[in-house]
């Protein structure tokens, strides 16, 4: 196969499916009555998502379905379908192609279950923000149901559920590896990452007449296939070798990961293939993968080549009726509520952070819109959406300032195996310049009803601090009142292990960000966010980001406790405790201190809650566990009061039995009892 065959193919250089009708449809169809509207008796393929169907560019389901009407095909969608029974499965008919199916926007048990495993209640992606609308791992279910429904119809998996459990993963929520999400499934085929190159060709081949099976030279797909004979393997599963199939052959090669079987019982095996999927992810060098499961080789192909600007221009361009579908009445959509006054600038994320799965599905290079693109959202925006009173609510994207950085030579991107452009230290060959985004800012301030435009994306304060006219410009024109900021630690110990910098770049942008806001007489403010129980934190740790919370007088509200997401670093971290981040080796991998008890987990989130009555009795007998009796009283050096006032405390009061073994449980991350 050659890896670099899609590099110099336009997103829509294949001729359309059959000729533009010269009208986009007002909506896909969700019902046959809009598909007789359109004069269509059967759609080619079928779309199948966990959320409710919002046609705008922010749902992943309207911008794969738009793509394909472009090109030709009847789509139509089914969102958030009974899925208790086939039949909902059947409201569109037969589809001439494929299902296409997927969980929505996230991760059904990300956006099920909280980072204690306990059920929400809530779901911003369903109408009246009710939850219980989708199944958990609604992947598999909606792909056993469709099916059932039509047994000989194709089926393509796609979204992020499908791109992060594309392998062999551990999935936190029954606490086990599972195979990939493909076997589970029993699907045909599996696009992951932003799918939009690879959906299309597989549109066209199996509108050609081609099997699924056939679809194997298409970039970003996962399919079951055998080894061909004229690849060689490099074998990354042979874990008493220090090579973790890094060389290089020449001719086809493939990477043998380790199987699924052997990662599901052998802890630095699973971190071997964490750590060899991760260092294989440039779509410049990456190379096919391939990993057993039982007696078949899943097969991965290198990841999509990033659009163009003038691809992605020509995604964000397409027809969106940007506003969900009128069968949902008057009900609010939470996440439509949110973004629907935003505007996505770019795609993708080089910082890398472990505990992040951006770079895993949208990838490390930044894909870009051009200044055109943005500013004819912004109008449509203004002239098209309900209730637009002038502010843009958020332009940017998974980082508010990265528009338009990149390395500064191709051949450099091309070849480099780092997963982090910015750590350790900012790579000398990035370009870190903000004037492009600048440049942006101002011309979108000048599109006529436009009163305000916000930056409500989280800004990247270390490349922020290489451009003091972008902290000024940000501080003049682009917050209202607070400012997202994710430091997210301040010990060098978890830090290293999210790949984030010191907390002194984060002191050099506050600084920078304080004086921005006196020149500009605002009375502005950072929320700076930070992260519980990460792989790599102590005790130590969270008590002393607890103390250096109090010496700044921050309480802080905006925090989450760290929740394993499949196929992140940090989870293979959580699960492992190896790093793979270094090599991994029988008997010579880096070992990492992990946070797995509930108990534990409380406690360091209790950590960062320091100023709540309710987690006082909790810290009190933790620091005098730790030998840290000196931080209980009254004095402003010290964390939390001696005594409780009445009424507070019921935190503690329903907290989980202890099970004792002859003394009280004490506090540890290490594995080791802390003094007492």
């Amino acid at each position: 196969m050659d890896t670099h065959a899609d590099a110099e193919k336009p997103l829509t250089s294949l001729s359309c499916h059959r000729p533009p009708s010269g009208t986009a449809a007002p909506f896909l169809p969700m019902s046959r009555a809009e598909m007789t509207a359109l004069g269509w008796d059967a759609c080619d393929i079928v779309l199948v998502t966990g959320d409710a169907y919002v046609d705008h560019p922010s749902f992943g389901m309207a911008i794969i379905g738009r793509l394909l009407e472009a090109q030709g095909f009847r789509v139509g969608i089914i969102a958030q379908p009974d899925w208790q029974s086939a039949e909902p499965f059947k409201a569109l008919g037969k589809p001439a192609l494929f299902f296409g199916v997927t969980g929505g926007n996230l991760d059904s048990m990300v956006n099920r279950y909280t980072a204690d495993r306990r059920l929400r209640h809530d779901d911003a992606y369903t109408p009246g923000g009710e939850g219980g609308q989708r199944p958990d791992r609604s992947t598999i279910v909606y792909t056993q149901r469709c099916r059932e429904a039509f047994k000989d119809v194709p089926i393509v998996l796609g979204g992020i559920e499908a791109s992060l459990r594309r392998i062999a993963h551990y999935d936190y929520w029954s606490d086990k590896v599972r195979r990939s999400v493909l076997a589970d499934a029993k699907a045909d085929l599996l696009v992951y990452g932003n799918a939009e190159r690879a959906i299309i060709e597989v549109a066209h081949r199996l509108a050609a007449g081609e099997a699924p099976r056939d679809l194997d030279s298409i970039r970003g797909v996962a399919l079951f296939r055998r080894v061909p004979d004229h690849y060689t393997e490099l074998h990354a599963d042979d874990l008493d070798s220090a090579d973790e199939g890094a060389a290089r052959r020449p001719g086809d090669t493939v990477i043998r990961l380790p199987a699924y079987e052997q990662v599901e019982q052998d802890s630095e095996a699973y971190a071997r293939a964490s750590r060899v999927l991760h260092r294989e992810s440039n779509p410049g060098n990456a190379r096919p993968l391939v990993q057993r499961h039982g007696d078949r080789d899943l097969w991965l192909n290198p990841p999509p080549i990033p659009l163009t600007s003038a691809e992605m221009d020509a995604v964000y361009d397409l027809p969106y009726a940007r506003a969900p579908h009128p069968s949902y009445g008057t009900a609010p959509i939470p996440a439509w509520d949110m973004i629907k006054f935003s505007v996505t600038i770019m795609r993708g994320c080089f910082g890398g952070c472990t505990f992040c799965s951006i770079t895993e599905h949208e990838g490390r290079i930044i894909q870009n819109r051009s200044e055109g693109s943005i500013l004819r959202e912004i109008e449509l925006i203004r002239d098209k959406t309900p209730g637009f009173t002038g502010v843009i609510s958020d332009i940017g994207g998974p980082t508010a300032n990265m528009y338009r950085m990149a390395c500064k030579d191709t051949k450099i991107e091309a070849a480099c195996r780092r997963p982090s452009c910015v750590f350790p230290d900012i790579c000398p060959n990035l370009n870190t310049s903000h004037d492009d985004l600048i440049r942006l800012y101002r011309k979108v301030r000048e599109v006529e009803g436009v009163k305000k435009v916000m930056v409500a994306s989280g800004v990247r304060y270390d490349l922020a601090v290489k451009s003091p006219e972008y902290i000024k410009e940000l501080v003049t024109h682009h917050v209202g009142g607070y400012l997202k900021i994710a430091p997210e630690h301040t010990e060098r110990g978890p830090l290293d292990k999210m790949m984030k910098p010191g907390i002194g770049t984060y002191d050099r942008f506050k600084e920078m960000f304080d004086a921005a806001v006196k020149q500009a007489g605002k009375k502005y403010y950072l929320i700076p966010y930070f992260i519980a129980a990460h792989p790599g934190t102590t005790d130590e740790d969270m008590m002393n980001l607890a103390l250096w919370l109090k010496r700044n007088r921050y309480r802080a509200d905006q925090m989450q406790t760290f929740l394993p997401s499949p196929m992140a670093t940090a989870t293979t971290m959580y699960h492992t405790g190896v790093n793979p981040l270094r090599g991994v080796r029988h008997g010579a991998s880096d070992k990492v201190v992990t946070v797995t008890g509930l108990r534990q987990r409380r406690l360091h989130k209790a950590f960062l809650r320091y100023h709540d009555p309710d987690n006082w009795p909790l810290l009190r007998e933790a620091l005098k566990q730790m030998g840290r009796a000196d931080l209980i009283g009254a004095r402003p050096d010290q964390l939390v009061p001696a005594h409780q006032p009445p009424g507070t405390g019921k935190a503690a009061g329903t907290r989980r039995p202890v099970r004792r073994t002859g003394g009280t449980q004490p506090f540890t991350t290490k594995g080791v009892p802390i003094k007492k």
